[in-house]
């Protein structure tokens, strides 16, 4: 059976794509839509309480992958890591929101901490712009964490009417950023709260009914949005000729899920379609999202750079992964640092700081549905499995059967029928963090002073206490701000 589903996908990669010519006079154009806070919740995923006609359509045009997994379950390091086409580690910039300088201007600290790339690394909009693409990114989220300028990645005055202000007949490489998860009032209240269905990670309560529903209903109005593209390249006659690839960034807000790297927080949608593309294509092998950046430059017959550690997914040669990495590090004030292997059948999750619980203190405590869960856990009204997230304990090591236990509920690390996959999970971790270094290191000293700027005393974690007392007072109108 294994071989026929390997046989099977050999065939399916074969004609997948069919090879790219040199570029031309009909050189492709690559489109991402990048969704935000976004998960795999569309009809063509198999969501039963919603239609995404236009997600889908894309679907039946292209390829539906499964089993995608971004790098991180935030925006900051997946995002810097899809862009760079390298696990966000390797560049050390995997603390979300790091090298952003939030230092009163002037003073002893101002501008430390940043960090830069290596000489000759170049993000994927650089690469294509300096090929003669024309390159947007409309809405304009970048939040990389690393030192860029917009005028080496964007084409000038180019994020406001996605690809229509290029010079006539020239390719483009763009990104149309879509909300998503964080469309707040925007989307339209559409959906039943009553008729939701809870995962039974997260207590049955009204306050976790309205953020499903609510996500449901933000996706809603995504998939209308999608519709408003497709038909723009349509209306400009570029349908035929552009790569789309529609993916998310990491999945939706509710704490087991983003920031996480639980499949809610990390197995997100991914649809390719695009000349060349078969329409109607499933594929369930294991793709990355540093896998994105090599796969878009191919399909526009780019050469792909040497540091870039991501896969062309397309290529007829392609080698499925035997498994993919995730990393999860600290969250705004929030320390922390999980690494994930994932594997065809299996997940293994090695958490480092054992001291901490996973639900510390967090940029989400003030939200309704925290504050209930916070009330929950110390009146003792949640079960056992709902506390494998919530409780005050977290274990050194988890181990799911992603076929069996799709909730990620059942640890098995500690189950000695299961102790040789185990211990095949942790050698594959072990290798990479060898091999890369893994991003294991503390974030540096200067790197947690510009974290503290931004936070202040929320930021409680004990890493902070080394470097706590050399910041400078808050600013007149900062204290003002905080006081009010």
């Amino acid at each position: 059976m294994n071989y026929l589903k390997y046989l099977s996908l050999v065939v399916l990669l074969c004609v997948s794509v069919a090879p790219r010519e040199a570029k031309g006079a009909d050189q492709p154009n690559v489109l991402w839509i990048y969704l935000e806070d976004v998960s795999r919740w569309f009809s063509c995923y198999g969501e039963p309480l919603i239609e995404t006609p236009n997600i889908d359509a894309l679907a039946d045009a292209g390829i539906r992958f499964d089993r995608f997994y971004t790098p991180a379950g935030v925006c900051s390091a997946t995002r810097s890591a899809q862009v760079l086409g390298v696990m966000q580690t390797t560049f050390g910039v995997h603390q979300h929101r790091s090298s952003r300088n939030n230092a009163p201007k002037g003073s002893k600290h101002d501008g430390i901490g940043m960090i830069h790339l290596p000489d000759g690394v170049k993000t994927l909009p650089q690469i294509f712009k300096d090929d003669g693409f024309y390159t947007f990114n409309q809405s304009g989220k970048d939040d990389y964490n690393f030192v860029f300028a917009m005028e080496d990645l964007y084409s000038p005055n180019s994020n406001q009417n996605w690809w229509r202000d290029r010079p006539k007949g020239k390719p483009f490489f763009g990104q149309i950023q879509l909300k998503g998860g964080k469309l707040g009032g925007k989307a339209p209240t559409v959906i039943d709260r009553e008729v939701v269905t809870v995962p039974p990670y997260y207590p049955d309560i009204p306050e976790v009914r309205e953020e499903i529903a609510h996500h449901l209903d933000c996706i809603l109005e995504t998939d209308r949005q999608v519709g408003e593209i497709i038909a723009a390249l349509k209306e400009d006659e570029l349908w035929d000729n552009t790569f789309i690839f529609l993916h998310s960034d990491h999945g939706y807000k509710l704490h087991r899920d983003k920031q996480f790297l639980y499949e809610g927080g990390i197995n997100m949608p991914l649809i390719v379609t695009g000349p060349g593309i078969k329409g109607g294509q499933v594929r369930d092998d294991l793709i990355s999202g540093i896998d994105l950046a090599p796969t878009s430059l191919t399909v526009a017959g780019l050469p792909v750079p040497d540091w870039m550690e991501g896969r062309d997914f397309l290529a007829k040669d392609y080698v499925p992964r035997d498994y993919v990495i995730a990393a999860r590090d600290r969250c705004d004030y929030t320390i922390e640092r999980i690494r994930a292997v994932v594997t065809p059948k299996f997940k293994y999750l090695k958490n480092y700081l054992t001291d901490r619980p996973f639900m510390q203190p967090s940029y989400k405590d003030p939200w309704p549905v925290s504050i209930r869960f916070r009330e929950m856990m110390a009146n003792g009204e949640m079960n056992e499995e709902q506390l494998t997230f919530f409780g005050p304990q977290k274990p050194a090591e988890e181990l799911y059967d992603l076929e069996n236990d799709p909730h990620e509920i059942n640890n098995l690390a500690e189950d000695s029928d299961y102790a040789p996959i185990l211990e095949e999970h942790r050698q594959i971790l072990d290798d990479w963090v060898a091999e890369t270094g893994g991003g294991i290191k503390p974030e540096s000293d200067e790197g947690l002073i510009q974290v503290l700027y931004r936070w202040r005393d929320k930021a409680v974690n004990p890493e902070y206490d080394k470097v706590r007392d050399q910041l400078l007072p808050p600013t007149e109108k900062a204290a003002k701000k905080k006081k009010k």
